[in-house]
């Protein structure tokens, strides 16, 4: 008799493939378009910039509607909606000819983002994977390293290419619009929105300390509680200072005097170390739970940030330290959040919660950056801020910690009524 394969390993390679094209292609590859764009369309950068504001705000509105959206859609619907987002925006950058084509592509990587990524992936792990969740999440977000690594080595050639006088970004785009338009074929045939057996309850016996399944409470019992608020502000604060950090860091150590090729290799050992990461913490989560995960990301940010801030012209080995550990925070932004919603909240109203999670998460992105560089041109330095934000985020980890203690207090109060047959 022969043996089938189990469909959720076709899930996790759509999974995989989902992010290694949507993120690695569309999203980590931007900073290589920036000057290039603003170049041949003579778009001052400020302008330019309002672009990714408009990506980060429509990524945060979504997410908030997300419980909603996928509950009408379906997971294979909201990625093929999330791939012809992504095709539209790399279309309008490629008849691009002024700063509206750009906004509007904008918005659309947005929604592409926001229908094809971390909610999404969040969602359907938790569906086809009864054991080993935070993992399996982590190894299909870690493939937006890989994916953006060789995106560089396609793109940048296409981009410089001297005999598109100026516009070889276009070919650039349409590339990798023909990529994504591959890839979404692929997956939207071969997805399945749920598993035939579909179970609504994770059996207690044999699972591995980190991970927890239960019931849950609705979003509107979570929005009474005072963790609920708590967490979303750690979050949202959490958001803003990373994402305003690592879009300054190669900047900052340029501006201290750093050689330039030693930035550039040290950016190289941070995107390798940020696959490696992600994984890592999905790991960590399943052995030890949510409560360590989070700790040693925070902690890792508090150290990272520090030493960020104490780089000079001579501190080389501070620069490379900087960039072997703050890959160790950044799963803050992507694969906690999901396991976040799904801890301290349970399954009742997962989808909603991790929505609204990752909606005040990306908030925090459209806050931080423009507040990074309000500071910088009052005070020509970055050291200031980033010493406050590293300050921010020792607040954030005890802030943390006994928000997700509240949840557990809860979470076994719930717990001992339903056993006990009150409810």
């Amino acid at each position: 008799m022969k043996k089938t394969i189990d469909y959720k390993w076709v899930i996790f390679a759509l999974g995989v493939l989902t992010v290694f094209s949507a993120l690695g292609f569309c999203s980590s590859t931007r900073s290589l378009y920036l000057k290039a764009v603003t170049s041949a369309l003579s778009i001052p950068r400020s302008r330019y910039a309002i672009g990714d504001s408009l990506r980060y705000i429509t990524t945060a509105v979504l997410n908030i509607f997300f419980g909603a959206l996928i509950k009408k859609w379906g997971e294979r619907r909201m990625l093929a909606s999330g791939f012809l987002s992504l095709i539209a925006f790399c279309l309008l950058y490629y008849f691009a000819t002024n700063v509206w084509f750009i906004y509007a592509a904008g918005i659309c990587l947005g929604a592409g983002l926001a229908w094809s990524t971390t909610s999404v992936v969040g969602y359907f792990v938790r569906r086809w994977f009864q054991k080993n969740q935070g993992t399996v999440m982590g190894i299909i977000l870690a493939s937006n390293g890989i994916g953006g690594a060789l995106a560089g080595q396609v793109i940048m050639p296409i981009i410089h290419d001297e005999s598109a006088g100026g516009f070889g970004y276009r070919k650039a785009y349409l590339l990798t619009a023909a990529a994504i338009l591959t890839v979404g074929i692929i997956v939207v045939c071969f997805f399945k929105n749920a598993p035939e057996s579909e179970s609504s309850e994770v059996p207690a016996k044999g699972k591995r300390k980190g991970q927890i399944s239960w019931t849950g409470i609705t979003l509107e019992e979570a929005a009474k509680t005072p963790y609920f608020w708590v967490t979303a502000v750690c979050v949202f604060l959490t958001g803003a200072c990373l994402q305003s950090i690592t879009n300054v860091a190669s900047a900052h150590l340029e501006d201290v005097g750093l050689d330039t090729a030693f930035i550039a290799a040290v950016f190289s050992l941070f995107t390798l170390m940020l696959a490696a990461t992600k994984i890592l913490t999905g790991v960590c989560y399943d052995h030890f739970g949510l409560k360590t995960t989070v700790f040693i990301c925070d902690i890792a940010a508090v150290i990272a940030i520090f030493l960020l801030s104490r780089v000079n012209a001579t501190s080389y080995f501070l620069a490379a330290a900087y960039e072997v550990i703050i890959p160790f925070a950044l799963p803050l932004e992507t694969v906690v959040l999901p396991l976040i919603a799904s801890d301290m909240f349970g399954r009742k109203d997962y989808a909603k919660i991790m929505g609204i999670i990752v909606a005040i998460n990306t908030a925090g992105y459209a806050l931080g950056s423009p507040v990074m560089g309000m500071v910088y041109d009052l005070t020509g330095t970055y050291r200031g801020v980033l010493a406050f934000e590293a300050a921010l985020m020792a607040v954030i980890c005890v802030t943390m910690q006994l928000s997700m203690r509240q949840a557990e207090k809860a979470r076994e109060r719930l717990r001992e009524t339903e056993e006990s047959g009150q409810i």
